[in-house]
């Protein structure tokens, strides 16, 4: 008879615990910080795991990913969300689910900020992150850049916010 013996080894991936507000901030547009508390570094490129921190009546332009899903689930606020050419609104403990090539955007509908946690698959969005945040928070930001940084990053903008009516 044939025995197997089980061999445990140490978790390839990185063991991560973090309290509220910590893990790796960026920012994207104006009044919309990010809290990546994974990045598909960590990951191993599977996914995302983060916390954006929306502004008042504030939201991502109406774009698409060309690879990533996205999911998004409000912690805070009231949100206004499209998806393809639905439009819906979500409450605190909503959830959405963005499938790639599909156009998106929300728009937080309160005067007070918001919260949503948002999941990427694959992973890999800090770094358009990193170079988003510059450019749409210059003084007079170049939507041409802008444009120009989605689609290295795989992503189209379409155009721009969503709005409250």
């Amino acid at each position: 008879m044939n025995t197997m013996t089980a061999q445990l080894t140490a978790p390839t991936l990185p063991l991560i615990a973090l309290a509220q507000g910590e893990g790796m901030r960026l920012q994207s547009g104006p009044g919309r910080d990010l809290i990546f508390k994974l990045t598909g570094e960590q990951t191993k490129g599977a996914f995302d795991y983060f916390v954006v921190e929306v502004a008042p009546h504030g939201g991502p332009p109406l774009h698409f990913h060309h690879n990533q899903d996205e999911t998004i689930q409000v912690l805070k606020g009231r949100y206004k969300v499209r998806i393809g050419d639905a439009i819906t609104v979500l409450e605190e403990g909503g959830f959405a689910y963005l499938p790639a090539a599909v156009p998106h955007a929300f728009l937080n509908l309160t005067d007070a900020p918001g919260e949503v946690l948002i999941v990427y698959v694959p992973g890999g969005g800090h770094h358009f992150y990193a170079e988003l945040g510059p450019l749409a928070r210059a003084e007079h930001p170049d939507r041409a850049a802008i444009a120009a940084c989605f689609t290295r990053h795989g992503m189209t903008l379409l155009g721009g916010p969503l709005s409250p009516d």
